[in-house]
């Protein structure tokens, strides 16, 4: 199978890529070359090669999922500016409206 230059057009313009005929010229020799190589490899006998070559009948093996410890000595209401009931109080942003000055 040879690639033709009104091919890689064909599909640039269905892609939307914009090539001009310097690059249409060189991106239809890579191509050509690409299938070339294709059919190099397609007369391989591969009929005698495990389905599962260079992965091993066991499969690829995972490593524990454990976490890193992250390093903080001590608990988070220790750093934390002001906490309640376990969670973290942030100040109210200045460009959010407080509900109780708002009249509702």
């Amino acid at each position: 199978m040879t690639v033709t230059r009104e091919d890689v057009l064909r599909v640039a313009e269905l892609a939307r890529l914009g090539i001009d005929a310097a690059r249409a010229d060189e991106l239809t020799r890579e191509l050509d070359l690409i299938l070339s190589h294709m059919q190099v490899l397609s007369h391989v006998d591969t009929s005698t090669v495990p389905i599962t070559a260079g992965v091993g009948a066991g499969g690829t093996p995972l490593r524990p999922d454990v976490g890193v410890p992250c390093g903080i000595i001590s608990t988070f209401a220790a750093i934390a500016p002001s906490m309640r009931d376990g969670f973290f109080i942030v100040p109210r942003l200045a460009t959010h409206e407080d509900p109780s000055e708002s009249g509702a």
